[in-house]
This record gives C-alpha cells, sequence and structure tokens, in this order.
C-alpha cells in the first residue's frame, strides 16, 4: 500500500492497486491461446485404429491390395456425396430428410466392390448439425467401414 500526500490538504491518501482481476485475464487469454494453437494443426482426427500408425514391431506390415483407393462421404446440405477413387455417386435427400437407406445401399455396394477395405473418410458442411456427422458415421459402421476417420475443414 503506498501513501501519497495531498499536497493542499495535507491529508494522506492510501492507494492500493488491485491487480488480481489482470492476472485473471491474462491467465483466460493465454489458456485460450493454447487451446486455439493446438486445433489449427488438426487436420484429420482418427477415428478407431489406423493402418497406417506407428508399428510397435519391425515385421513388416501388410497393406490390404484395395487400401490406397480413396474412399470419403460427403456430409452436404442437399444430401450425401459418395467418392471412390473418381467415382461419385450423390445421394439426395427425400422430402427434406437426408436419405439413410440410400446411403446404407450405397456404402454396402461399396463394400461389395472392395471387400478388403475397412476404412473410411467422412466430411461434414460447417454449418449442418453434429447429429447429420454421426448419422453418416452410424451408416459406414453399419456397411462394415470400422476405421472411420473425420476431415475437417468442411466438405470439398
Amino acid at each position: 500500500m503506498a501513501e501519497i500526500q495531498e499536497k493542499d490538504t495535507g491529508r494522506q491518501v492510501n492507494v492500493d492497486l488491485n491487480i488480481v482481476p489482470f492476472i485473471d485475464l491474462m491467465s483466460v487469454l493465454v489458456i485460450f491461446l493454447l487451446i486455439t494453437a493446438v486445433w489449427t494443426q488438426v487436420s484429420m482426427i482418427q477415428i478407431g485404429s489406423s493402418m497406417y500408425g506407428k508399428r510397435t514391431s519391425d515385421e513388416p506390415v501388410d497393406i490390404p491390395p484395395q487400401a490406397d483407393i480413396p474412399f470419403r462421404v460427403d456430409v452436404r446440405a442437399d444430401g450425401y456425396r459418395v467418392v471412390v477413387g473418381r467415382e461419385s455417386q450423390r445421394i439426395e435427400k427425400v422430402e427434406g430428410e437426408y436419405d439413410l437407406s440410400g446411403l446404407l445401399r450405397e456404402l454396402r455396394r461399396v463394400k461389395e466392390l472392395y471387400p478388403e477395405k475397412v476404412d473410411a473418410v467422412i466430411t461434414v458442411e460447417d454449418e449442418l448439425p453434429y447429429k447429420t456427422l454421426i448419422w453418416g458415421m452410424d451408416s459406414l459402421l453399419a456397411a462394415g467401414f470400422p476405421q472411420i476417420s473425420v476431415a475437417t475443414g468442411g466438405v470439398q
């Protein structure tokens, strides 16, 4: 506590500077900076295990023969788009609702064409509710694709 003497009255004025709110503000800003800095580096979130992850032993890894074929499900405002390699199939909404049975039929067709394929990537437009992503992931699991990756950055 600092004491300052006023020149006119001769009384002393007690000045107490409270820096606790400033420290609180700085700690919140630092935490916010750390959290946002981490999420700017994420380009894909892995759900489940991945065959491309780190190996725990020196033995060679058997990669399925069709693992290099890109397979993606895009959740869009107008419906779904299933992309396999260079082929793209659109599944439109039916009466304003997502056609989950149509998506499941298409995913099962992809599974019949590529039975060894177990991985898939799903993307969703930023404006859509979270449940649309979950519906797409559930359909992928039901069709036999347990290794699902969620790509951030929206639909391409």
